[in-house]
């Protein structure tokens, strides 16, 4: 581990820590597209973002008690992607946190779920005083316009565009985020293509089978979002024998439903009570 890394995270430590007392990853905490309450970041709320949330503590499900900070962030950085554009054209960006745990004996299952792709999805606390309607620039912390979100008006979308962000409090990790794209960030490629005709080494097919498994979690979340847990049981037992591009166009059809679908009321302040399922 690099000493720049060490230095950063000791300035929380009451003890200067190790290389080998550390397990460090990455999180991609929000970003500037659309997400499911069809809200989206500013940004410049990015960039606040960004210095709010240096040494905030990760915990699970919002839940407030102290017994379940199991991380902390010691640095952040906003990231453009130029191949990517939101739902509404704009440039893509995203802010990415990087996050300590020490190693105990208590901690290494969680340390276990996150290397094996179990507990990935994350989802932050933070307050905005600014929430402007995109198509009337209107601010409805302060009053009210007729513009419903996740409707179009002469072609143009409406959702709330969160700015001035004034505190952050903490980040979790949890079910169903609000925003598609926050989690620990490994993630497979939209266009992935596989041909059972071309020779693949056994590292590839490592890679494929941690694909699998991030593809069979997502369609679990995607597929509660369309239809609750009945749905989901359906989906289990339909997808059981599909193939990895088979999985690709489900999610992509369940990933279209549900960005078109308002879900503000099946998610409270980016909480969720979904099941813990497991694809078989």
């Amino acid at each position: 581990m690099d000493k720049t890394i060490l230095d950063k995270i000791n300035k929380y430590t009451q003890n200067e820590l190790s290389a080998e007392d550390l397990y460090t990853f990455n999180v991609i905490l929000c970003d500037n597209d659309i997400d499911r309450d069809f809200e989206c970041f500013s940004d410049d709320a990015l960039e606040e973002l960004k210095s709010l949330f240096i040494g905030k503590t990760g915990i699970s499900d919002h839940n407030p008690k102290s017994s379940l900070q199991n991380a902390r962030i010691f640095d952040t950085e906003v990231v453009s992607d130029p191949s990517r554009k939101t739902a509404d054209g704009r440039n893509y960006k995203y802010l990415k946190a990087s996050v300590y745990m020490i190693r105990t004996d208590s901690n290494k299952d969680l340390i276990a779920e996150i290397n094996g792709g179990i507990k990935k999805e994350v989802s932050i606390s933070c307050s905005a005083s600014s929430r402007k309607c995109s198509v009337c620039n209107c601010d409805k912390n302060t009053s009210s316009c007729n513009h419903i979100k996740g409707k179009k008006y002469n072609s143009k979308i409406s959702y709330t565009i969160l700015s001035d962000i004034t505190d952050a409090y903490e980040w979790s990790f949890v079910a169903v985020p609000a925003q598609k794209n926050a989690g620990v960030t490994k993630y497979f490629s939209s266009d992935l293509e596989i041909s059972v005709k071309n020779p693949v080494s056994d590292s590839f097919i490592a890679d494929i089978s941690s694909i699998e498994k991030d593809l069979r979690r997502d369609i679990i979340r995607l597929s509660f979002i369309k239809g609750g847990e009945k749905y989901v049981k359906a989906v289990q037992i339909t997808s059981k024998n599909m193939n990895i591009n088979q999985l690709l166009e489900l999610k992509k059809s369940l990933d279209d439903y549900s960005s078109e679908k308002n879900t503000s009321q099946l998610f409270n302040n980016n909480k969720s009570s979904l099941s813990e399922y497991s694809m078989k």
